[in-house]
């Protein structure tokens, strides 16, 4: 049964696998900085990094004892070379300055053309995982054509994961899955468990079930969603910024 929305919607099929697709298409309209764990599996504890990322491209990791592993150092840098340049691609917006198309319940159906990507840390699944579009691709395919969706997807069901809600379903890719990293993908030859927080869009789990890459895929634990991130964050060197949060101690000098 299809239902109307407003003007900027696209009548939509009230199924499970529609829902799960847009959300995985969403990430990038549902927050702008994230603090969270990440782990390739299989791993350890030890192995556990901690992050802090803030759009467009701000990075900080450190590993569990607090040692820092990685930090943006050029955020404030000159963007000149960049539009000089002159493709098409340096002109992209950002993609929470442009709107999608949405469904009924505020997914995102349809991503326009915008300047996508985040941060990398070791391969080409952490940064998919904080925007799991391969798992959908842009825009719904064409009904006639199912087999053209990147995975096929499985029972969907409504899982806790780390205290959040998320979307957990297995998973199997079709000749159309194009991994944003094919040495690193989500999903593996075989079954492959994904879930997807609600809240975020976030793949914060990626398990293979079947032969020789059983096991491997990745984990991730969101501690924190658009919180305030000062520059210093993501710096190598400190630019001395007053942290607004705090309070400030006024010490006022004799009085003459």
């Amino acid at each position: 049964m299809w239902t109307f929305s407003a003007s900027r919607q696209e009548p939509q099929p009230a199924d499970p696998s529609s829902t799960f697709r847009n959300l995985c298409r969403s990430s990038p309209w549902k927050w702008q900085s994230l603090r969270f764990e990440y782990l390739d599996l299989p791993g350890s504890e030890e192995s556990v990094v901690r992050a802090w990322l803030r759009r467009p491209g701000a990075l900080r990791l450190e590993d569990r004892n607090g040692r820092l592993l990685q930090s943006t150092t050029g955020i404030n840098d000159s963007r000149d070379g960049l539009y000089v340049s002159a493709t098409r691609k340096s002109w992209l917006l950002p993609a929470n300055l442009v709107t999608p198309v949405y469904d009924d319940a505020g997914l995102v159906r349809r991503r326009p053309e915008a300047a996508y990507g985040e941060p990398c840390f070791g391969n080409g699944r952490f940064a998919a995982a904080l925007d799991p579009v391969e798992l959908a691709g842009n825009a719904p395919v064409p009904m006639e054509f199912p087999s053209a969706n990147a995975v096929e997807l499985g029972t969907i069901k409504e899982v806790n994961h780390e205290g959040r809600d998320a979307l957990e379903t297995v998973v199997v890719v079709n000749p159309s899955y194009r991994p944003q990293d094919p040495s690193f993908p989500l999903c593996f030859p075989g079954r492959t468990m994904i879930r997807i927080d609600l809240g975020t869009g976030v793949c914060v789990t990626s398990e293979s079930l079947d032969g020789e890459t059983k096991g491997k895929g990745h984990w991730l634990r969101i501690l924190g969603v658009d919180e305030y991130m000062l520059d210093d964050l993501f710096t190598a060197e400190s630019m001395n910024l007053t942290d607004v949060r705090q309070h400030i101690v006024w010490n006022a000098g004799p009085v003459a």
